[in-house]
Parts: C-alpha cells; sequence; structure tokens
C-alpha cells in the first residue's frame, strides 16, 4: 500500500517539461560547475586585492555570504544559482563576475535559439509554449513583451555592427553571396547581400550583410561604397562568387584592383541543369577533372576535352562553361594551400544552408530590419565556429605581392627547375 500508483494526467496541446533523469544528472552537473567556477573567481578576486587594508588595518574586501538566489534559463532547462557577495569596507570597490553577469537571465545559446524559431515562423505569443519543452514549463521570462524587447534589440545590435569602423582592416579574400530565404519580405525581389572575408592572420569574418534588390549592381554597388567609407581603404586581392551577381558589375567600381573567381559549385549547379540527367553523372566528373588539375595547363586540356564531348550535343552546356573561363582558373595563382577554401563560395553556402532549411512561410510578412536583424544573429552565432585558412602564413606573401604559378612561388619553381 506504501507504493505510489498515482500517474499524472497531461494536459493536452501543452508540453511537458524535460525530466528525464539523464538530463537531470546533466543539469546538476552543471549546477555543481558553475558554482564552482563562481567560486573560482571570487577566491582569485580576493586574492589581487589581499594587499589592501582600511584605516584600522583591517582586509579591505572580504566576502559578506551570497546573493539572492537566481534562475538561469539555459538549454538544459533551469539552474539555480547563488553569486556570492564581496564587501569593501571602503565602498569603492566593486566585484562582479564575468560568468554571471548581475543581470544575466538566461544562457547566450537561448539568445541565439530565439532568431531560429522566428524565422521558423512562430509567433511571438508562441514562444513560451515553443520553449516549455527546453527550458520548463511556461518558460518563465520569455512573455511576448519580453521576445519583443529582444528582437529590438537585435535590429539595435545589427545597426550598431553596420557602422563600426574598418579602418585598420585588411581583407585577403572576400566570399560573396546573394542569399534567397523562404520567407515572404515586404517586397518579393529583396534578398540578403552577405560578404565574408578572411584577414591577413587567416582568420573568417563576417563583413557585411545588406539587402539588396534582385542581387543587382546598384545593390552591391552600394554595399561595396559602404565598406570603402567606413574604412577598408585596401583592395582585396580576390573576391569569390556566383557568376549571375551584379556583384561583378559593381567590383571593379569600387575595388578596381581586386580579381574575380567564380565559384565551381554554383557553376558545375549551372552547366549540368543545361543536360539530360542521363548525362549529368558523368559530366560532373568531367568537371571536377578541370578544377581538382594540379597545374593550370591541365585545367585547359580537362577544359577542352569538355568541350569536344559536349558541344556538338550540348552547346548551352558548354557556352555556360566558356563564358567564365579565365575567371574559373584565377585560383592557380594563388598558393594552393588556399584552393580549397577560394574555388568556391562555400563559407557562405554551408552557414546560410541551414537558415534556408529552417525557413518557412510566415503567417505575416517579415519586415526588412526584422529579416535583417534574423539573420546577422545567426550568422554571428556561427562566425565563432569558422575555421582558419590552411596555409595561413602564405597569406603575408599574398600581400607583399609574390606572384604564384600553380599554386607555388615563382621563385620557388625557378629554384625547383
Amino acid at each position: 500500500m506504501k507504493q505510489d500508483n498515482v500517474i499524472g494526467l497531461k494536459s493536452p496541446g501543452v508540453p511537458s517539461a524535460a525530466t528525464d533523469a539523464l538530463t537531470e544528472l546533466l543539469r546538476d552537473g552543471a549546477r555543481q560547475m558553475l558554482a564552482a567556477a563562481i567560486e573560482a573567481e571570487v577566491q582569485e578576486f580576493l586574492a589581487r586585492h589581499q594587499g589592501l587594508q582600511d584605516e584600522q588595518g583591517r582586509q579591505r574586501l572580504v566576502r559578506n555570504g551570497y546573493l539572492p538566489q537566481r534562475t538561469i534559463q539555459t538549454g538544459l532547462g533551469d539552474i539555480e544559482v547563488k553569486a556570492p557577495r564581496v564587501r569593501d569596507r571602503a565602498k569603492q570597490i566593486r566585484f562582479s563576475s564575468a560568468i554571471l553577469p548581475p543581470y544575466l537571465r538566461r544562457t547566450k545559446t537561448i539568445e541565439e535559439l530565439l532568431p531560429w524559431l522566428y524565422l521558423k515562423g512562430i509567433s511571438t505569443g508562441d514562444f513560451s509554449e515553443a520553449l516549455t519543452s527546453l527550458l520548463g514549463r511556461d518558460a518563465p521570462g520569455l512573455s511576448p513583451s519580453t521576445i519583443s524587447r529582444l528582437k529590438e534589440s537585435w535590429k539595435d545590435e545589427h545597426g550598431r555592427w553596420c557602422k563600426r569602423s574598418l579602418a585598420n582592416k585588411h581583407y585577403v579574400y572576400l566570399w560573396v553571396d546573394g542569399v534567397h530565404f523562404g520567407v515572404r519580405l515586404e517586397d518579393a525581389s529583396q534578398c540578403m547581400l552577405v560578404v565574408i572575408g578572411a584577414t591577413a592572420e587567416g582568420k573568417k569574418e563576417l563583413v557585411a550583410i545588406g539587402d539588396g534588390y534582385r542581387e543587382s549592381e546598384a545593390s552591391w554597388k552600394e554595399v561595396l561604397l559602404d565598406l570603402k567609407a567606413r574604412g577598408l581603404k585596401v583592395d582585396p586581392k580576390l573576391a569569390i562568387g556566383d557568376g549571375a551577381l551584379g556583384f561583378w558589375k559593381a567590383l571593379p567600381q569600387v575595388f578596381g584592383h581586386t580579381r574575380g573567381q567564380r565559384c565551381w559549385v554554383h557553376k558545375t549547379a549551372n552547366v549540368l541543369n543545361k543536360l539530360p540527367k542521363s548525362q549529368q553523372p558523368k559530366a560532373k566528373s568531367a568537371l571536377q577533372d578541370i578544377w581538382m588539375a594540379a597545374s593550370r595547363e591541365d585545367a585547359h586540356r580537362a577544359f577542352d576535352s569538355f568541350i569536344v564531348n559536349y558541344e556538338t550535343k550540348y552547346p548551352k552546356a558548354v557556352q555556360t562553361l566558356v563564358k567564365d573561363r579565365e575567371a574559373l582558373l584565377a585560383f592557380y595563382d594563388f598558393p594552393a594551400e588556399h584552393w580549397v577554401h577560394i574555388r568556391t563560395s562555400n563559407p557562405i553556402e554551408s552557414t546560410f544552408a541551414t537558415v534556408r532549411l529552417r525557413t518557412a512561410k510566415t503567417r505575416g510578412c517579415v519586415s526588412r530590419q526584422s529579416m535583417l536583424a534574423m539573420v546577422f544573429m545567426l550568422a554571428k552565432s556561427a562566425e565563432r565556429g569558422w575555421r582558419k585558412l590552411k596555409g595561413a602564413q602564405r597569406l603575408a606573401e599574398v600581400i607583399a605581392g609574390v606572384e604564384f604559378k600553380d599554386g607555388m612561388p615563382e621563385d620557388a619553381k625557378k629554384i625547383a627547375a
């Protein structure tokens, strides 16, 4: 009779909070680790000021219990924490935890989850219900008004980012693309114009996110002129992008010394689209023989072979390839270590492919500013995981104007000969 046989009934339509044993174990471990980390932070702070004394010769900074317990929303659910309190007898120095800032109520990962949900088509009023299974019942602190304030803060953050100075920046490579999403914008012709740059140290950075009209020349010129107006004075050495962009007409008007490299992923897709499905596997392999060739000479031979094999029956496919012949092979004049990065606009494609997969028709039209803010937040989140360029040490040679042939410095090839 002592056994509890009461079964809780689930309310229809209301998702339950995650309460499985593993989640509870992880949550408890996270709570202990957070407490230990804050404790170590306090100890380090006190040790740094242990030489300070008050007028009576006592240690000036001392522990003074704990602040009231508060709840932090995390991907594991709610975690209760108590931050230690530190008192300065002279009331001049204050302790503020870098791990647990005074007004933190939710972790950064939760902040990054919200724009995903917004792009998914969930309305502001439904956020609490959507997050219940992740954050606990009713998702306290994520009311519609809170979500609205967060969205406004994202717009402000994007606005400040768009005005930041680029005076000390030097981008060796630029990847560019126009990104379209499956959401209804104020103007169906709108798209996001995205620029990612490689710094002299080999780090990839998000450079610009703006809206444009059908990826037009005028829209791209506006983006590039803005970069220059904010201090980007040195022309990048190479820009990589799709051949259909108005970007290529705008580029020489702003950065006249920047060369162009057409994206092989886009080009391959464009060529295959003009071939019957039965011919596509073989043609794809033939195209790969071009851009995987070890030298420009070998690439030209593979190029000519493709023309001979397909021009008679499929002239449109061949014309699509041939019109950008030189721009498709520009990468041979840059370090071989960088070829894997500069043959395609993959840094943009891989980042925004996930965004495209998660977008759906929303119940209402998305405003220009809201869409820009959402995409900006997601892109900045992805930026933290971008890998450094292989052979980053070669960038110094590229910047210095060293000439490369088939991926090797000209001087090195002469010595080897």
